[in-house]
């Protein structure tokens, strides 16, 4: 019989599972009824945050895990887009974290509180590029959505461009802007 933390892990494993049911609402703005979910953008983000910590020289390991549980809060509060943060007010998502991991095993709980906390404070070098890693996503899901013909996209694009940060964050927002998303399919082998 699985202990209380045990049960309590699980449970924020299914709670995560929300997330692959929140839709990324903002792209409602630009006319797209069926944007990708959090979970969806979170994998990414955890993808290129990685790749990025590579390229800047910094722990890809804790990036990615900070990438990971970045957005994990919404599955309490939901995705507020950007004008809605002016009207609701959620709670912090370090405080939202706190009580979804209340419950779990004291490691995880540590772990995943742990890399919200220096995420949201954005001071570690790794915090830097976990946050360029999610204003990246949102430019290259911009660039995508663009060539779906979905209008409006162009703000999304210059407020994540005006965001990054680091030298291997605007190298790469620069060669997604300068060719086609499906561009890596030239670099198949034969």
């Amino acid at each position: 019989m699985a202990d209380d933390t045990t049960k309590g892990t699980a449970s924020f494993i299914s709670e995560l599972g929300v997330l692959k049911r929140v839709a990324r609402t903002g792209w409602w703005f630009t006319g797209n009824k069926a944007p990708e979910s959090v979970a969806e953008h979170s994998f990414r983000v955890g993808a290129i945050g990685s790749i990025l910590a590579m390229m800047e020289g910094v722990d890809a390991s804790r990036v990615a895990l900070m990438c990971l549980f970045h957005d994990s809060q919404e599955t309490r509060v939901g995705d507020i887009p950007h004008i809605g943060r002016r009207y609701l007010k959620a709670s912090p998502n370090g405080e939202v974290t706190a009580d979804q991991v209340s419950n779990a095993h004291p490691a995880v709980r540590d772990g995943v509180q742990s890399a919200v906390d220096e995420y949201e404070a954005g001071e570690t070098p790794e915090a830097v590029v976990a946050r360029d890693a999610d204003k990246l996503e949102c430019l290259f899901q911009a660039v995508e959505y663009r060539e779906q013909g979905y209008a409006l996209t162009q703000n999304w694009i210059d407020t994540s461009l005006s965001s990054l940060k680091t030298p291997s964050a605007k190298a790469l927002a620069d060669a997604a802007l300068s060719g086609s998303s499906l561009a890596w399919q030239k670099n198949v082998r034969p």
